[in-house]
């Protein structure tokens, strides 16, 4: 084409000409008759889109190979999708803006046949849980998505851990009042040990339960993966929450290095 000219950044014309999108094409013939650009290129939009999925922080990437009958059971009281069964593989991902959690779904579901247990949309951060019972199907939906957005698991942010306890023998009030308010998993017992953890990023609770469920015989109070920190209660007798504890710790203690 004859007479293209690249538009100017301080928006000026050439003289005859007419601008659209951002681009400005001359005169072809002494009559002043110009052609018209409609529409930007298909290739500059899949350029700008590409770089959007790229501005997309990873915050964690939780990769659980065999789900525990009770943690299993626990995303199932919240999960909203498919719900979990105990041995399947399990992704969770956390992602910051919030509404990111979109995209990454979406590539995540056309990469493999996973399925979506959760998905949930905060004011900064979103995360989503995918099942499947093959771990490698699981594991390439993960792939594809650290490919998209540019990023590894290396890149994921490190948990940090707030708070870490080991409360022995629970009083009958303070039992009560936990189980008042945590309805989704199994009740406390006053006299049972309870072991508490914090953390930062909040997914990262979620293998610190499955690793603690493996290791010992205790009982899943309460596991909240999702908001600013992560909280985990687990009771049982202390040895055995003692033991779940060393387990959960070490958990933390392997991503971090």
């Amino acid at each position: 084409m004859t007479g293209l000219a690249s538009f100017k950044k301080d928006g000026q014309r050439l003289s005859g000409s007419a601008l659209v999108t951002g681009s400005e094409v001359g005169p072809q013939t002494s009559s002043g008759a110009s052609c018209v650009i409609t529409t930007d290129s298909e290739k500059s939009l899949v350029s700008r889109q590409a770089s959007h999925v790229q501005q997309i922080e990873l915050r964690s990437y939780v990769f659980l190979d065999s789900l525990q009958p009770q943690l299993a059971a626990y995303m199932g009281t919240v999960s909203q999708g498919f719900l979990p069964i105990p041995g399947d593989a399990c992704l969770w991902m956390e992602v910051s803006p919030g509404m990111a959690v979109h995209r990454v779904t979406d590539i995540a579901l056309k990469a493999s046949n996973v399925r979506l247990g959760q998905m949930v949309v905060e004011r900064a951060f979103g995360s989503l849980a995918l099942y499947h019972r093959d771990q490698s199907t699981v594991l390439h939906s993960g792939d594809v998505v650290l490919d998209a957005i540019g990023s590894s698991v290396s890149r994921r942010t490190k948990p940090e851990v707030s708070w870490t306890e080991v409360i022995r023998a629970i009083t009958p009030d303070h039992a009560v009042l936990i189980n008042r308010q945590n309805r989704r998993g199994s009740m406390i017992q006053s006299g049972m040990s309870m072991f508490i953890l914090e953390t930062e990023p909040a997914g990262y609770v979620l293998m610190a339960a499955n690793e603690a469920e493996k290791a010992s015989n205790i009982t899943v109070v309460d596991v909240k993966g999702v908001g600013a920190f992560g909280r985990l209660t687990l009771a049982g007798k202390e040895g055995d929450v003692e033991e779940a504890a060393a387990a959960a710790m070490r958990s933390i203690d392997q991503i971090n290095r």
